[in-house]
């Protein structure tokens, strides 16, 4: 089993979206138990009194306009032992990248990687808590998910 952990600052927009489109990718392709998929933030700026916030509401908004369903999902924080736990590390933007590195001590196995680089580009995907633009943002990921199946199938991952 495949396991990935997307993360991004406060876990409610970016990388809720990247874990529920790349569910939906995995399953429309059969493949829902090779791969276990979640998402965390490396800030508790969404977390209060260890309860975290639901998406935010443009994002699941985004993602209902394409089917995907996010109900439940809840901000978690990072940590240090998720590096161990999780096979790909896949941050959404060069700060949070810098953030894992310090939240990990490092990035020994190279498990840490940009979500965009798997569409090939070192772009980040820009956070739309402060652009306003989810379909600019929904797009980018699903660029990103699409991508990293591609890489994860060309590392010999099938379909059942």
């Amino acid at each position: 089993m495949i396991k990935i952990l997307f993360i991004c600052h406060g876990n409610i927009c970016r990388s809720p979206m990247a874990e529920f489109v790349m569910k939906d990718i995995v399953s429309q392709q059969n493949m829902s138990e090779s791969f276990y998929i979640v998402s965390a933030a490396t800030s508790t700026e969404e977390i209060w009194n260890g309860i975290g916030n639901p998406v935010y509401p443009p994002a699941k908004a985004k993602l209902a306009e394409h089917g995907i369903d996010c109900s439940g999902k809840r901000a978690v924080q990072l940590t240090r032992s998720d590096y161990e736990r999780y096979d790909y590390l896949i941050g959404m933007d060069s700060a949070n990248i810098r953030n894992m590195h310090r939240i990990f001590g490092g990035d020994p196995e190279g498990k840490v990687c940009k979500l965009l680089s798997f569409a090939g580009s070192e772009r980040d995907i820009s956070d739309p808590w402060y652009t306003g633009d989810f379909e600019k943002t929904y797009h980018d990921v699903l660029a990103g998910c699409q991508g990293l199946l591609k890489y994860l199938q060309e590392q010999g991952i099938q379909s059942n």
